[in-house]
């Protein structure tokens, strides 16, 4: 199979925890036809972040962004603030989840834990959407 490469749109979110997974499956539909292979899933922002986590209980998204919140406090004393408060800490929150995923692919799905889904971590009180490219690179179901 010959790598292919797409990008997902995804609307505005509000701030939190968004699970995508079914959105990323739906925009790499090649995913299917793999037997073995490796899903790169990156967003081209610094304000978000993705994380692998939690993708049943809605508790989780929401004690996440509540630590997170703890961790990098709108009240710091900033010195980048001419982009409003929640700026800042929205660059150090990605910086600690990070911009990209890797998932193995297997038979034809995400190879993903059985409680395990990709997360959208928006960290801005109001962004505009956002993009991710994906890549897979894998050998073909036959």
């Amino acid at each position: 199979m010959p790598w292919t490469q797409t990008t997902l749109d995804l609307p505005p979110l509000p701030r939190g925890f968004h699970l995508i997974t079914r959105r990323v499956v739906e925009a790499m539909p090649e995913i299917a036809g793999t037997r073995v292979g490796v899903l790169h899933v990156f967003i081209q922002h610094t304000s978000a972040s993705l994380t692998l986590n939690e993708n049943a209980d809605p508790d989780v998204r929401h004690d996440l962004e509540q630590a997170f919140n703890h961790l990098a406090p709108e009240a710091f004393p900033h010195t980048h603030t001419c982009e409003g408060p929640d700026d800042m800490p929205a660059h150090v929150k990605a910086s600690l989840l990070g911009a990209s995923l890797s998932v193995p692919v297997r038979d034809g799905r995400l190879a993903l834990g059985t409680w395990q889904g990709i997360t959208l971590c928006e960290h801005r009180d109001h962004a505009g959407g956002r993009r991710l490219v994906l890549t897979l690179c894998g050998d073909e179901l036959g």
